[in-house]
């Protein structure tokens, strides 16, 4: 997103990330910078093909698809980006390669196999990775879907800030999927974001506690977070490559420059229509907080980031399953705070509650919760103790359901 003029919920700007991987034996394949050439005259880091961009990340195994532009209405984004996959597969083809969707890939190394970006910005890259050493799950081994959200005016940035800090320790209940590392399965469901949390040790002022901080206006945001990432980042920065707004990386960002805040929380699902119906649910969610439709702006500022991060790490290990019990949080979103449940719980309720007559994305979400998020479902089709063999399997079928569109039903 662009414009610092756009008001709430007048544009949107979506971002799909994918891993490029060997056609047959899906290990990860470090030729992104070759594929955007193909459609490109030379080796740049984004370039336009049809209603979409094609642009690098930190790592030559991830092509990011993402609106060109913000885009005026979420309906109707699916459908490009599942065009624009089918192309890019075919394209990949001919090298005898395919995209993979997921989090994080099942068995990478990230040790042996990161290959950073060469090109372009690789100064930026090459910041990141002598501070903080980018050959690692948090860093080289993450997929994910951002949305932009434009707000016009501290008023505006007050209330979507504060309706996001809400929504963000349920995300990973709706989008978990990441659940095996290193050919094994993990812990968590969320290894994404359990690796995401902790990426920035070095200087833990950058990803914070995830969650942001409560505040209200911008220059509350620059005093209370930026200052304080800029303060601690500049030993580190000779030269001042990386700046504070770019560096921070809590589960939302406040891009002033382009007027918008930037969600990041949650994990890439397994085809195009899966991201965008979490997207509008997500949208949807947020649309009756900010008009303070169920729940107070006040009561929703109540929350602290400790207990918000509680829930957090919840829903990063159970997903749907985790429980949420604190009343404060649970009258902040208008649901009934003696009566705590699963996450997944708050979310049918959510649904319920601000899911528009006839949305068609309801049946999307209402697939998700029942069968639970796709970390659920892959585990449940790899078995409790996979083979590699079983994973390349499970992860062979997922690429099809990529390139079908399709739903992966185990």
């Amino acid at each position: 997103m662009s414009s610092p003029s756009f008001r709430l919920f007048e544009r949107f700007g979506v971002e799909l990330e994918y891993m490029i991987v060997d056609a047959a034996t899906l290990d990860v394949r470090p030729v992104a910078d070759r594929i955007i050439q193909t459609v490109g005259a030379a080796r740049k880091n984004e370039i336009r093909h049809g209603k979409t961009r094609w642009s690098n990340e930190l790592v030559l195994h991830v092509i990011e698809l993402k609106t060109d532009g913000p885009a005026p209405a979420l309906e109707g984004l699916a459908a490009g980006f599942q065009e624009e996959v089918r192309f890019l597969n075919a394209t990949l083809a001919k090298s005898g390669c395919r995209l993979l969707p997921s989090a994080m890939h099942p068995w990478m190394d990230p040790a042996r196999e990161t290959h950073l970006w060469p090109h372009g910005d690789r100064a930026i890259y090459e910041a990141f990775d002598r501070i903080f050493g980018c050959a690692g799950h948090g860093w080289s081994n993450v997929q994910s879907t951002h949305i932009n959200l434009p707000f016009s005016g501290d008023d505006e940035f007050n209330r979507l800030h504060t309706a996001i800090r809400l929504v963000l320790p349920l995300l990973p209940a709706l989008a978990a999927s990441s659940p095996f590392q290193e050919g094994v399965r993990a812990p968590k469901l969320d290894m994404r974001l359990e690796h995401y949390r902790n990426n920035c040790a070095r200087i833990p002022s950058i990803t914070g506690h995830i969650i942001p901080e409560r505040v209200r206006s911008r220059a509350e945001y620059e005093a209370e977070i930026l200052a304080r990432i800029e303060r601690d980042l500049t030993p580190h920065n000779p030269g001042g490559i990386l700046e504070s707004e770019w560096v921070n990386a809590r589960g939302a960002i406040a891009r002033f420059e382009r007027g918008a805040i930037e969600i990041r929380l949650l994990d890439i699902q397994e085809h195009p229509g899966a991201d965008l119906a979490i997207l509008q649910f997500v949208v949807a969610v947020l649309r009756a907080l900010v008009a303070e439709r169920h729940s107070s702006l006040r009561d929703q500022r109540a929350p602290v980031v400790g207990d918000l991060g509680e829930i957090l790490s919840g829903t990063i290990a159970k997903a749907e399953d985790a429980l949420v019990k604190n009343p404060i949080y649970l009258d902040a979103l208008g649901l009934p705070a003696d009566r705590p449940g699963t996450a997944g719980d708050a979310l049918w309720a959510l649904l319920k509650k601000t899911a528009p007559p006839g949305a068609p994305w309801r049946a999307d979400i209402e697939f998700i919760l029942r069968r639970g998020c796709l970390a659920r479902r892959l585990r449940r089709a790899a078995g409790p103790n996979p083979d590699k063999d079983r994973l390349h399997t499970v992860y062979t079928e997922l690429a099809d359901c990529l390139q079908r569109g399709a739903y992966f039903d185990h």
